[in-house]
């Protein structure tokens, strides 16, 4: 722990010396994934599964020359972890939209400021944030004394997704191309579907005062007053599925010969800012326009998008490739901490940033805005608030909060869909040098037994409580499996991964029965997918489902509060409603059960 005294390291001082994430042997994890994936497998499923996992681990078989490559790569002394590989994989691989399916938002805490004082306290303090950043002067976070990575925050300013027809890229600083911070001076500000390049730091760096930005927002306010027609507004294409995405902006650079400065103007902008011109009623209906809004007053490729509604509340939206929720979290505490004080160097510069479209690409983009504002649509969303229980009230029953509430989801599914369904957690594992998050599987043979005791009339209080505490205990012990890496699912997912990019090279074509097994493709088909994001300045936190039976559950859980997001597609919406009804019962039951 530094002193008082001491001077903070810099900002990626401590990244080399954070331990390695450690590689698992093969056999090791197809252990513990078949004792992950047998409760929520038949017999007979279990026996196909087995069959599959001693077929990959025969000793000339697919695993070992896999696992081996592996081996291999994580030994060279240019890889930080064996996982280097996998993150661009699993992110930027994905094929479809990740606007509403992987974007992710907070809503702040609420603030007393107008839409142009607020939107002008949050830039300022953001492009406050990013000089220290670039100075190295953001101390390197801790938790419980340990250091974590900071590798994350190289992705905050100036990084845009680029689509690709395979797999998608990432223009970002602190890369083999645009070597150091950003030199970019502008962010992208749209309104009313008309976007904006406002100048945010002059020419030799200096950043402007936040009266000079309101300035700014001002000027756009009234530049943009006028909605642009629908058709013209290119954010729109982003939400598109990324392989169509990627062919559409081939098509725009080549359309006319102002294009390509147009989008060098929104894929260099150090973020977003975008400015609504609908005050949400509700909290929900605020969350709902974070995750997706008017999509043409979004950039759902860039990784930061600063949200700020006419009544001053505001929020974030957040491209997942390169940043996860604790590195969000960690900033948006700072900026919202933040109240900068900078010398005016005048009104912020804004001028208009344009494209030119032809017949084609208005019919694009006007198709891009109607299908996502129909999934949008078809998109069922609820908020949960329990102001009476936090981690407080769940320390002094002596439980893990966060089992506390697993438990309670699963109690709540169980008697909403009548079942015990594939279920994900995400654990932050920033401890490791560049860690990101590892896969957690909560279903156990103990909460199996947990929800079938709690409805089992012939039980008594011991014998529930007795079934509560072994579950609960399971969970935290799995859990702190996760947090040392020691979870099968990501191993033999980059397994796959490095078939795909490496097998006839390596001598690997045959098909992997183990990916088709039932204890694979069940175990990864959830019914419920958790994370969770403790901070006092956020309200709530939320995300997309992830299948067509899929609960998204994105919680805050703090000492006075709990408070959730959930999302599920709009044909399942009952069972998501059914769902909230039983989880408010749950926690109120648990609770009494352990104070009892």
């Amino acid at each position: 722990m530094t002193s008082s005294h001491e001077t903070p390291a810099r900002t990626f001082a401590l990244e080399d010396g954070l331990p390695r994430v450690p590689l698992p042997t093969l056999d090791h994890t197809c252990e513990r994934f078949l004792e992950w994936c047998s409760p929520l497998l038949t017999d007979e499923q279990l026996a196909e599964t087995k069959a599959a996992v001693a077929d990959f681990l025969r000793p000339d078989g697919p695993g070992r020359r896999l696992h081996a490559a592996l081996a291999e790569y994580d030994a060279r002394e240019d890889v930080h972890s064996w996982l280097d590989l996998f993150w661009p994989s699993r992110y930027l691989g994905r094929r479809d939209r990740i606007a509403l399916n992987a974007n992710f938002f907070f809503l702040f805490e609420d603030s007393p400021l107008g839409q142009v004082e607020r939107a002008a306290q949050l830039v300022a303090a953001a492009v406050d944030y990013k000089l220290r950043l670039d100075d190295e002067r953001v101390p390197p976070v801790r938790r419980r004394g340990q250091a974590l990575s900071m590798e994350q925050n190289k992705f905050l300013f100036a990084t845009t997704r680029i689509p690709g027809d395979e797999q998608d890229t990432v223009r970002a600083p602190y890369s083999r191309t645009e070597p150091g911070p950003s030199k970019s001076t502008h962010i992208l500000v749209f309104h009313r579907g008309n976007m904006f390049r406002m100048e945010v730091l002059d020419a030799e760096g200096r950043p402007h005062s936040r009266e000079d930005l309101a300035a700014g927002v001002q000027a756009v306010l009234k530049a943009g007053e006028v909605r642009a027609e629908r058709d013209t507004s290119v954010g729109h294409l982003t939400t598109m599925a990324r392989a169509e995405w990627a062919e559409t902006r081939r098509r725009l650079i080549a359309c006319d010969p102002a294009n390509p400065a147009a989008l060098e103007d929104v894929e260099s902008a150090l973020f977003c800012l975008c400015l609504e011109d609908t005050a949400p009623a509700t909290a929900l209906e605020a969350c709902d326009l974070l995750l997706h809004g008017d999509s043409g007053d979004r950039w759902f490729d860039k990784a930061v998008s600063l949200i700020v509604f006419p009544d001053g509340k505001a929020g974030i939206n957040v491209e997942h490739c390169g940043l996860d929720g604790t590195t969000i979290l960690s900033f948006v505490e700072d900026i919202l901490a933040a109240s900068p004080e900078t010398a005016s160097l005048g009104a912020s510069p804004v001028r208009p940033v344009e494209f030119v479209l032809d017949d084609t690409l208005r019919a694009d983009v006007l198709a891009a805005a109607d299908a996502f504002a129909q999934y949008a649509a078809d998109t069922a969303t609820t908020t949960l608030s329990f102001p009476d229980f936090g981690t407080t009230r769940a320390k002094q029953l002596k439980i893990s909060p966060d089992a506390f509430v697993q438990m309670a989801y699963q109690l709540a599914h169980k008697r909403s869909k009548g079942l015990t369904g594939a279920t994900y957690e995400s654990i932050a594992t920033r401890h490791f040098r560049r860690g990101r998050t590892e896969a957690m599987r909560v279903v156990t043979p103990e909460i199996l037994s947990f929800v079938s005791t709690m409805d089992d009339p012939a039980a008594d209080r011991a014998t529930r409580l007795a079934a509560f505490r072994a579950a609960a205990d399971k969970h935290v012990e799995r859990a702190k499996q996760c947090q040392a890496g020691d979870a099968p699912e990501q191993h033999l997912w980059e397994l796959q991964w490095i078939q795909r990019r490496r097998g006839p090279e390596l001598g690997v074509t045959e098909h992997l029965a183990l990916y088709d097994a039932p204890g694979w493709t069940i175990t990864r088909d959830d019914y419920l997918s958790t994370s969770s994001a403790p901070s006092t300045r956020v309200q709530y936190f939320g995300f997309g489902s992830t299948s067509d039976k899929c609960i998204g559950i994105a919680y805050v859980l703090l000492p006075d509060r709990f408070n959730l997001y959930l999302s599920t597609p709009e044909p399942v919406s009952a069972a998501m409603h059914d769902f909230a009804a039983h989880l408010r019962t749950a926690v109120t039951e648990l609770e009494a059960l352990l104070d009892a």
